[in-house]
C-alpha cells in the first residue's frame, strides 16, 4: 500500500515521538517492524500511533516480523527457507481455526506463534502457504 493511500494521523504529530522514530530509522530511511515495537512499548502507546506517525513523517515500515514485505529485491522474509519445511499440523489448524473467509489478522499470527513456541516469520510462512490472507497490521501498513 502507497503511504498516499492511507489513513494518516488526524491532526499534528506528535514531534516527541516524531524525534523517537527518527532516530530509529536505519541506513536505507525505513523503519524496522521490530524497532516500531521497541518505540511502541518505550513510549506507551499503541503499535498504531507508531506506524502513522512514520506514515505522517513519509517513513516507510520495512521488515515486517511475519515475513510478509520489506526484505530485499521485494522478496518475503521466509523466502530463504526450504521449501519442504515441516508444519506440525495442529498449527496449520490453529490458524484456520483463527480465520474468517480466509484472512487472518496480524496480532492473530502473533498470538499463535507465542502460543506454539516458534517464530513470527515461520508463522508467516505457514499462513501464506496455507493460502490465508494476512490482514490488519498492528502497525497500520495494510
Amino acid at each position: 500500500m502507497a503511504l498516499s493511500d492511507k489513513n494518516g494521523i488526524s491532526g499534528p504529530v506528535n514531534e516527541a515521538l516524531a524525534e523517537k522514530i527518527r532516530a530509529r530509522v536505519n541506513a536505507e530511511c525505513r523503519l524496522p517492524c521490530a524497532v516500531a515495537f521497541v518505540i511502541a512499548a518505550e513510549e506507551n502507546q499503541e503499535p498504531l500511533v507508531i506506524g502513522q506517525t512514520a506514515d505522517a513523517l513519509g517513513i516507510r515500515l520495512t521488515r515486517c516480523q511475519l515475513g510478509l514485505f520489506g526484505y530485499p529485491g521485494h522478496a518475503k522474509g521466509w523466502e530463504r527457507l526450504p521449501a519442504d519445511t515441516p508444519v506440525a499440523e495442529e498449527l496449520r489448524a490453529a490458524l484456520w481455526a483463527a480465520a474468517t473467509e480466509g484472512a487472518i489478522t496480524c496480532q492473530a499470527l502473533w498470538e499463535l506463534a507465542a502460543q506454539f513456541g516458534v517464530a513470527r516469520l515461520f508463522v508467516g510462512y505457514v499462513a501464506d502457504q496455507s493460502g490465508l490472507k494476512v490482514v490488519s497490521c498492528q502497525l497500520g501498513a495494510f
